[in-house]
């Protein structure tokens, strides 16, 4: 049986919204397993993703919007610092203190793959093991043209109207915070590349072979610098939005993985 606990948290003076699906019984010496969403998602958007993968491994998910996405409080100014990923692992370890949750088992997609990673770098006492699904550690020409396409897109649809079911009337903020940040001219040669080699847990990377945000390369860099186990998993005619074109699979993939490295099952 699962229970959902909703609830808002404050850290550094601001609200975070959480959901905690919280499975009777569980073993209390098992992690708790954070997905940490993209640059535009929240709770929401993970739809049933995390009860499912909550329900296949009896553990404890937590999920919940960062800071300015969701149901959080909203971002003061949509410029950001060259290092706001690490801040945001900064600020997801200052969230676990609060939640009094010792050991986590990280699901991280896109920026969130990025912020597992960091994660998984400077706090790897407390990290039992990680997925990075489309994460970057650097920026490639690929990556500004996706984000490009993207804008483009957002000015010639209603998709920016239709994201504020999500986040209502943040999604602007959300938008500039991520497009600017991502296309400045200082951010070309931003790059996590030198911390990958202090993550020593276990690290899963999934990516589609046609991600129109990165190349392999983010992959095959990432795991040539990880210490210990690694496993990458390339999933065929599959672009960025892999949890959503390959939902099934993803969550094989990741429940085997859990399974057997912070489970033990296997």
């Amino acid at each position: 049986m699962i229970s959902n606990l909703h609830q808002f948290i404050e850290v550094d003076n601001k609200e975070v919204y959480c959901d905690l699906l919280l499975v009777k019984g569980v073993n209390s010496n098992l992690p708790t397993i954070v997905l940490l969403h993209d640059s535009l998602g929240c709770v929401e958007l993970w739809r049933d993703f995390p009860r499912q993968l909550s329900s296949e491994l009896t553990m404890n998910v937590l999920v919940y919007d960062r800071m300015g996405y969701g149901k959080s409080q909203a971002l003061d100014t949509s410029q950001r610092s060259k290092n706001y990923l690490e801040q945001e692992a900064h600020f997801l370890n200052k969230l676990l203190d609060k939640l009094a949750i010792k050991k986590v088992c990280l699901v991280g997609y896109s920026d969130g793959g990025s912020i597992a990673l960091l994660y998984g770098a400077l706090y790897s006492h407390r990290i039992d093991s990680l997925v990075c699904a489309a994460g970057h550690i650097f920026v490639e020409d690929i990556t500004l043209k996706g984000i490009k396409n993207s804008k483009e897109y957002f000015q010639n649809s209603n998709l920016a109207l239709r994201l504020e079911k999500y986040h209502g009337s943040k999604v602007g903020t959300l938008l500039d915070a991520w497009i600017q940040t991502w296309t400045h001219s200082s951010y070309r040669d931003w790059s996590i590349e030198h911390l990958m080699s202090r993550i020593s847990c276990p690290v899963l990377f999934l990516q589609g072979d046609m991600d129109e945000y990165g190349t392999l390369e983010q992959v095959t860099k990432t795991l040539d610098k990880v210490q210990g186990i690694k496993q990458m998993e390339i999933l065929s005619n599959t672009t960025h939005a892999l949890f959503k074109e390959k939902p099934q699979e993803v969550l094989c993939l990741i429940s085997n993985f859990i399974n057997k490295y912070s489970k033990g099952v296997l």
